[in-house]
């Protein structure tokens, strides 16, 4: 079979599933008694394993078969879910999304699974002794035919039992024999098990479902059946099936009292599925299920993430050649043109806004890897730390998606390793023992805010200043939030900085120059002793935006709405010197003043009339000089490319109205 047409769905729903077996994993650890997470963790894990034996992939088939064992010990009472275990599962998971990233970048290195294995094998056999008990206390409770087959139901099973014979259901045990001419055993197999949900519900089976599938049995089947039928009726009913040639039938006893507590658990987990299959009800449910099943199936499709980015593109086009259109229309000021350019306007606008939300994906993509990384670094340090998340919701360009996750990681490590104290350190101080890590998003405006807040030991202002002091950063007039904020500094972060003020220097001018390289900022508001928060704003699209377009010389130049909080008019006498810098006083406000001409190195027009635009980026305010306003348009942001990347001061060009290629200023690294 050829399954290469198959292989992207697969690589899709296996790193899905494998994002879901760590989340339900993180529940089960916090709440073990949870019967339909585990069931819903062993589905998943059956699912991966099923979807990996289609595709030929026998390691990654093998491994969760390895891990499926460990996860039936749990559903069976077996084992019980502790740290150790959990974390044995989570390297499990680790090692599987290892060899499916190698599949998916085509990375033909194997991976040893032999260590998880044997870790996985290790579990199972230091509870070789628990299962004799267990086979003890189930003794008599196993049901034998007359051919001495022997089905042992173990407290799950019998809970199931006890509840379904309560409420005037049989339980029927089988022992089903196939013909030794037998050709496709598991049709068959599949036939019987089919006409056997017809009349109740099938707890027990021998081999499993998995095994009939994949045709792993002789010619013995066993099973055990909850009905309203008789003995006689089920047996009369197998008997019908073809290449069926012997079928022992055996009712189970009425179950007594068997550990009464794991009955009150699991009380409300099956006999509910049993009430809805009545006999002469369920043909008609699964007639109706079906037909719902079908108006779903269409809901949603798949598409090829390289489609959308060209969709995007043409749109931007369209947008780029109706801005010339419009200019065009000025010069003829035609009636009729100028109407149908309007309802083309609105159709792309439209469709624009359209393709827009298509990009957008919700910040969960992201935040869903977080509370296992948070939990691995708490066990790691021994550490109590609950996270919070809150606004997963919030969606952002599927760009900033993609690049936001790395310096995230950064700042929620330092939260939990740096920021939140030990549990002496923090009874000391007289703090709950449990440490608190939040991470919040949600929009405001045109901007997307993402918060990593800490109530852990906050920054030492003095022990930063001395160190800005020490590798020469004037720190001269600055507030104590922009020492702190230092620390975002180049080469501001050493060994000693992790030592002096709770690491939080290490790699965070990496995070900061990530996240200005999307256009956003982010910005440090602490308190000793109270905690951190780390202010990240992002825009929520990188293709297409609304700027002001200004000369500076010859030079058109653009900047995004975004940061722009007013534009006033440029007067000489306003403009005072502090520090050896020029300052525009406005509103009793000191703005610090940049000339853009200078910085930017352009010849500046001799002009009465020029304008000072005020911007805002994180808590810092600047004004910029222009020499004139040519007014706002929506533009389209095109990378400058490989050659002219060391441009610092530019995030991209534009394509006028007039087919004038512009500059899009980069305000946050301007200041």
């Amino acid at each position: 079979m050829d399954t290469s047409q198959y292989m992207t769905m697969f690589l899709e729903e296996s790193m899905e599933n494998l994002q879901t077996l760590n989340e339900s994993l993180l529940d089960l650890e916090q709440d073990p008694n949870d019967v339909d997470k585990l069931n819903e963790i062993f589905r998943v894990a059956h699912t991966i394993k099923g979807m990996a034996a289609t595709m030929g992939f026998s390691d990654i088939a093998e491994l969760t078969h390895k891990m499926e064992d460990v996860l039936s010990k749990f559903r069976e009472g077996e084992l019980k879910v502790t740290q150790e275990v959990v974390t044995v599962l989570f390297d499990c998971l680790d090692t599987l999304e290892k060899m499916v990233t190698n599949v998916e970048e085509g990375i033909d290195e194997q991976v040893d699974i032999e260590p998880i294995i044997k870790a996985l094998n290790s579990i199972s056999q230091n509870e070789e002794s628990n299962e004799i008990k267990e086979a003890e206390i189930v003794e008599n409770t196993e049901v034998k035919s007359e051919n001495s087959s022997i089905i042992e139901l173990n407290e799950y099973d019998i809970s199931i039992i006890k509840q379904a014979q309560e409420k005037g259901y049989n339980a029927i045990k089988l022992k089903i024999s196939l013909s030794e001419n037998t050709l496709l055993k598991s049709a068959r197999a599949f036939l019987i098990v089919k006409d056997l949900e017809e009349i109740g519900e099938i707890v027990k089976s021998i081999p499993e479902t998995q095994d009939i599938e994949n045709e792993e049995f002789d010619l013995e089947l066993a099973f055990v059946l909850i009905t309203n039928n008789t003995e006689e009726e089920v047996k009369t009913l197998v008997e019908g099936i073809s290449e069926v040639r012997q079928v022992a039938v055996e009712t189970v006893p009425f179950q007594e009292e068997v550990k009464a507590e794991v009955v009150e658990e699991e009380k409300t987990v099956e006999p509910k599925n049993i009430e809805q299959k009545p006999k002469e009800n369920k043909p008609v449910k699964k007639a109706a299920s079906k037909k719902e099943g079908h108006k779903k199936a269409h809901q949603s499709v798949r598409v090829d993430l390289e489609r959308i980015d060209k969709l995007m593109n043409m749109v931007s086009e369209l947008v780029i050649y109706r801005t010339r259109l419009e200019q065009i229309v000025l010069n003829y000021k035609s009636p009729e043109l100028s109407e149908t350019l309007e309802q083309v306007g609105r159709t792309t606008t439209d469709l624009q806004d359209l393709v827009m939300k298509i990009r957008m994906l919700p910040l969960d993509t992201v935040f869903n890897r977080f509370p296992r990384m948070i939990r691995d670094v708490s066990v790691e340090l021994n550490k109590e730390i609950n996270f919070i998340i809150e606004g997963a919701d919030t969606e952002l360009d599927r760009t900033v998606i993609d690049e936001i996750g790395e310096p995230l990681i950064h700042l929620l490590r330092n939260a939990a390793d740096h920021g939140v104290e030990s549990k002496e350190e923090r009874i000391a101080a007289g703090k709950n023992p449990v440490g608190t890590v939040k991470l919040v998003a949600y929009q405001e405006g045109t901007k997307a805010l993402i918060k990593v807040i800490d109530d852990g030991a906050g920054i030492n202002v003095a022990k930063v200043k001395a160190k800005a002091e020490k590798v020469g950063i004037n720190t001269e007039g600055l507030s104590d939030n922009d020492i702190k904020n230092l620390i975002f500094a180049q080469g501001f972060s050493t060994n000693e900085v992790v030592t002096d003020i709770s690491g939080r220097g290490v790699g965070m001018d990496v995070v900061k120059t990530k996240i200005s390289a999307l256009g956003g900022t982010v910005e440090l508001i602490s308190e000793e002793g109270k905690g951190s928060t780390f202010v990240i704003q992002l825009p929520l699209t990188l293709q297409i935006i609304q700027a002001l377009l200004v000369n500076v010389g010859e030079e058109t130049l653009a900047i995004s709405l975004g940061f722009i909080d007013r534009v006033i008019d440029y007067k000489e006498d306003k403009i005072k010197r502090t520090n050896g810098k020029e300052v525009i006083v406005y509103r009793d406000d000191v703005i610090p003043l940049v000339r853009l001409n200078e910085r930017l190195d352009i010849q500046a027009e001799e002009s009465d009339k020029k304008f000072v635009i005020i911007v805002n980026v994180g808590d810092k305010t600047v004004g910029l000089l222009v020499d004139s306003l040519l007014g706002q348009q929506e533009i389209v942001i095109k990378p400058l490319g490989k050659t002219l990347k060391s441009l610092n001061e530019y995030i991209g060009a534009t394509i006028l109205g007039n087919g004038l290629v512009t500059l899009i200023l980069d305000v946050g690294a301007l200041i």
